[in-house]
């Protein structure tokens, strides 16, 4: 068949429909995973062209697949976090949708509040599984889309639901055609896809889905879960674990147009950001994370992290406030104990902090040799000093000048009489056996009893410059 493609201006030749093979034993591609191995990685040679397509942007899942792996949200914790990604996605809608659970009276309590602050982003939407029970749910809950179960591997469907292929598609379709009945946009989350028949299972199944969304007139979402984190992006792998593959096959042999894919991975081999940004590279348009990448097992792509990257690839952060970023890891740390690793990329209290002295005296004369980015200007966070062993006279200046917020004229050199007694008093303490890092709390005090009127002077600073 030769068809007209938009955007390329080509023709181009696909001579094979794929049709559902419906086998009779699981295609589980044992010679990759043979479970008692490590997962291969396979190479085709085969590479198909980036397409980044005209807008991109990002979906939530941190009230779904997120807090299954934390302690329940409160209502009022939802529509806390809720109405801060709303300001870190800014009026444009980067931050496009949430997803939210349906099944306990508080779920559906926090979805209505969320709704009711009348918000345009990010859209709220709904999850169920394949099933009229859930869809029920559904309707009542006021959404215009709602996400719905659609496992694809055969792992899920022979040994999970005891179906056969052609069973497990004839139920799916039955669930996605009550949704659009009812006037509601499907997004078909195909679980575990980069354990799936792409040609045998997937791309059948999402010619059907397309084929619905013509007649209906309604878009039907497809959802590529890389449900166990398998995905990966080298040039010339093979499918099911190629992302670039996935996005491409889905896109070109199902038709499925960029704006209706949306990839969703998991970290269990450390490449949940990489293949979030390549699904971006590849053609599908939305990218489906969670705020600090909480969820299931190693967790889902940190919905920070590819604010960030959307920044990156794109050389502009359309309205984004990415100060909202530090405000979410503060209310997780704060108001919901959760602890951040503390070089968590971005989030983490050290993240942007040096301890090494060679590396402060760096930062004393100019922050930029060791800082990413401007980090106290785009993240509300300065660069700052950790005080160890090794931090050196550079460090203990830095961290005074970083903590008491002095000015320029007033700023204390490494050479400063105070700066070389309080590294004699720390060199004393590790001598003495210490291995921990020294509080600001700490170094605050011991300023304060070497020179009381010093420290009266920098603190005065550092309330002028906070306001207070």
């Amino acid at each position: 068949m030769i068809s007209y493609r938009p955007g390329r201006n080509l023709l181009e030749e696909d001579p094979y429909q794929y049709e559902l093979q419906d086998v009779k034993e699981p295609e589980l591609f044992r010679d990759l995973y043979s479970y008692d191995a490590i997962p291969k990685t396979v190479f085709n040679y085969r590479n198909v062209p980036m397409q980044m397509p005209a807008e991109i942007w990002i979906t939530d899942t941190t009230f779904r697949d997120g807090q299954q792996s934390t302690s329940p949200f409160t209502v009022k914790q939802i529509v806390d976090i809720y109405k801060l990604m709303a300001r870190l996605g800014g009026k444009r809608g980067i931050v496009r949708q949430s997803e939210f659970f349906l099944y306990s009276d508080k779920d559906r309590a926090a979805l209505k509040e969320c709704q009711d602050l009348g918000l345009k982003f990010p859209e709220i939407t709904t999850w169920i599984r394949a099933n009229e029970k859930d869809f029920e749910l559904v309707k009542d809950a006021g959404v215009a889309e709602t996400g719905i179960l659609v496992s694809c591997s055969d792992y899920h469907i022979f040994k999970k639901m005891n179906l056969t292929r052609a069973q497990a598609m004839d139920k799916y379709l039955g669930i996605v055609k009550s949704a659009l009945s009812h006037g509601i946009r499907p997004r078909c989350h195909f679980e575990d896809i980069t354990r799936a028949d792409f040609y045998g299972f997937v791309v059948p199944f999402a010619n059907e889905l397309m084929n619905l969304s013509k007649e209906s007139g309604i878009p039907v979402k497809v959802r590529m879960c890389d449900t166990m984190g398998f995905g990966v992006t080298y040039p010339g792998t093979s499918l099911p674990r190629s992302v670039q593959g996935i996005v491409y096959g889905l896109n070109h042999h199902a038709g499925v147009p960029s704006e209706l894919l949306e990839w969703h991975g998991h970290n269990d081999f450390y490449k949940v950001v990489v293949n979030a940004a390549t699904a971006w590279l590849y053609g599908a348009s939305a990218v489906n994370c969670s705020l600090l990448g909480i969820g299931e097992r190693t967790g889902n792509c940190p919905l920070e992290a590819m604010a960030i990257e959307y920044a990156s690839l794109r050389g502009t952060d359309d309205g984004m406030d990415f100060t909202a970023i530090t405000d979410i890891a503060r209310y997780f740390e704060d108001e919901l104990g959760y602890i951040i690793p503390h070089n968590t990329p971005f989030v983490g209290r050290s993240f942007n902090a040096t301890r090494a002295g060679i590396h402060a005296d760096g930062m004393l004369k100019d922050p930029e040799i060791y800082n990413i980015f401007d980090t106290a200007k785009i993240l509300n966070r300065p660069a700052r000093v950790s005080i160890n062993n090794a931090s050196g006279l550079a460090g203990i200046a830095y961290w005074i000048n970083d903590y008491y917020f002095l000015p320029d004229e007033h700023k204390i050199d490494k050479k400063d009489d105070l700066v070389v007694k309080i590294k004699e008093i720390i060199d004393a303490e590790y001598a003495a056996g210490r291995n921990s890092i020294w509080g600001d709390d700490e170094l605050d005090s011991i300023i304060r009893s070497i020179d009381h009127n010093k420290h009266r002077e920098f603190v005065a600073f550092g309330r002028v410059k906070k306001g207070n």
